[in-house]
This record gives structure tokens, C-alpha cells and sequence, in this order.
């Protein structure tokens, strides 16, 4: 099935190019039945070892099928940090295809409760202080490898000051199924 959901995701965004639609969803529903139930998907493109895009849903809202396609060619078109993917750029993109788990609250008392609560590694994040929100993938620990700077990180990336947990945001966890 690895692969299958490899392949929507290439030809997803291939269409997008194309300005075609040759995925047929009843037929691939049929053959994978799997793809009718409610998953969040995270579509992340690397070209040369960089991030290119990377587009996805925190909660499965939508049939797997239906989020698999829309955040490939969100990832490749409409993530605001990049221009547009272009076809040359297509020939080269690597995508990763992030299968979420339910996220869970962590319940906390302090920065040391958290770190002891949280899987360095494993992790994916989501922080939310009011109507500030990000998250970061588990695939994150490989660049930001410590509790300190994946955390220091996330809050700037939610718009926070880096030492935010000092403000006790909430905190919650979700694992992922990696497909490339």
C-alpha cells in the first residue's frame, strides 16, 4: 500500500501540472478500501536535501484518499514559504507521506513534567497558546535532535517567544507512519 499512496501523491500533483484529473478515486477506494476512513495526512517534498514543501491536516477530517490528494498538491503549490513547484523541480522532488495517529493532550506542571513526558524522536508536537498554533513533525528531532531546541523552535515557529512553555502551553502528541 506504500506505495500506491506514493504514487497519488506523484500523480496528484502531476495532474495539477497536466491540468487533468486521472486518479479514479471509486476505483482506488474499491482496491483499498482503507482509503475511505478518516486519516490526517502530512505530504512533505525534499529537492537536493531541502524542504521544498510541506502541507498537511492534524486531524483526520476527511477520507484518507480525499487528504492524501489535497495536501500533495498543497504541498507543491500553496505552501506560503515557497514559490510554486515547478516541472523541472517535479523530476527531482522526493515526497514523504506522514500518516498521523489521533493527537493526545499532554497533561503537564512544568518544563521538566514535559520533557519527561515527551519522546525525543518519536514525538510529533503540536503547541497552542491561545490562538497561536504550530506543530512539528516527529522527522524534526533529526535536525533539532534536543528537548531544548525542538521546543525553543516550535514556540517561534508559532509565532511565541522561544522560552514559551514558561507560559504553560497546551501541549499534544502524535505519532507517525512514514511512507518514501
Amino acid at each position: 500500500m506504500q506505495n500506491v499512496l506514493l504514487e497519488i501523491a506523484k500523480q496528484a500533483i502531476s495532474d495539477s501540472f497536466n491540468h487533468t484529473s486521472t486518479l479514479n478515486p471509486k476505483a482506488l477506494v474499491q482496491a483499498h478500501p482503507e482509503f475511505s476512513t478518516p486519516k490526517a495526512t502530512f505530504v512533505t517534498l525534499t529537492l537536493d536535501g531541502q524542504l521544498r514543501g510541506c502541507i498537511g491536516s492534524l486531524i483526520a477530517h476527511r477520507p484518507l484518499l480525499d487528504d492524501l490528494i489535497h495536501n500533495a498538491k498543497a504541498a507543491a503549490f500553496d505552501d506560503p514559504r515557497f514559490y510554486p513547484l515547478s516541472p523541472e523541480e517535479f523530476l527531482h522532488v522526493k515526497i514523504e507521506i506522514s500518516l498521523l495517529s489521533e493527537p493526545q493532550p499532554i497533561l503537564y506542571e512544568n518544563t521538566n513534567d514535559l520533557k519527561s513526558k515527551v519522546t525525543v524522536g518519536m514525538d510529533g508536537i503540536i503547541l497552542q497558546k491561545e490562538s497561536r498554533k504550530a506543530t512539528f513533525l516527529p522527522q524534526v528531532w533529526e535536525q533539532l535532535p534536543t528537548f531544548e531546541l525542538f521546543f525553543s523552535h516550535l514556540c517561534q515557529k508559532a509565532g511565541l517567544a522561544p522560552d514559551c512553555l514558561e507560559s504553560h502551553p497546551e501541549i499534544w502528541y502524535y505519532r507517525v507512519e512514514k511512507v518514501k
